[in-house]
């Protein structure tokens, strides 16, 4: 990668940017303690609910974790009874991981408490600012994928 030199502007987003998403991530983690359910926990029933029956191996590659260590947070959460085990109806081998009423009523209560979170701090803008910003967002974010 060549070196290039960066305008004030570039230096300044790079740091909001930084100090912005661990902000958020502190405070997503803090709402989650008012809910019976880990970090770990709550980002595998995004990717299951998202993508839908994933198997351990899928979910695994998702997040970027071992298979033993998914089968493990698999574990706890059928034990709290958030999601199940169920063989593939196409192939009995292959086992899927299916979210439950209580994983999804989990993740819409933990939402609704996170976009609060948002709204609180977006009050004083008005729709046109938060429209813009949501634009940006999307154009930054579209440039990543």
């Amino acid at each position: 990668m060549k070196d290039l030199k960066y305008d004030d502007t570039i230096i300044e987003l790079e740091k909001e940017i930084r100090h912005l998403c661990t902000v958020i991530k502190q405070k997503g983690r803090e709402i989650l303690t008012d809910f019976e359910i880990t970090p770990p926990q709550f980002e595998a029933l995004q990717y299951l609910i998202n993508e839908d029956n994933l198997t351990i191996g899928e979910l695994s590659n998702q997040m970027f974790l071992a298979c033993s260590t998914i089968t493990d947070l698999v574990d706890r959460m059928e034990k709290n009874m958030l999601v199940k085990r169920t063989r593939d109806e196409k192939d009995r081998r292959v086992v899927r991981i299916i979210v439950l009423e209580k994983g999804h009523q989990l993740i819409n209560e933990v939402l609704h408490a996170r976009r609060n979170y948002l709204a609180e701090l977006l009050k004083d803008l008005t729709q046109a600012q938060k429209d813009q910003i949501l634009q940006g967002i999307g154009m930054v974010y579209g440039r990543t994928v």
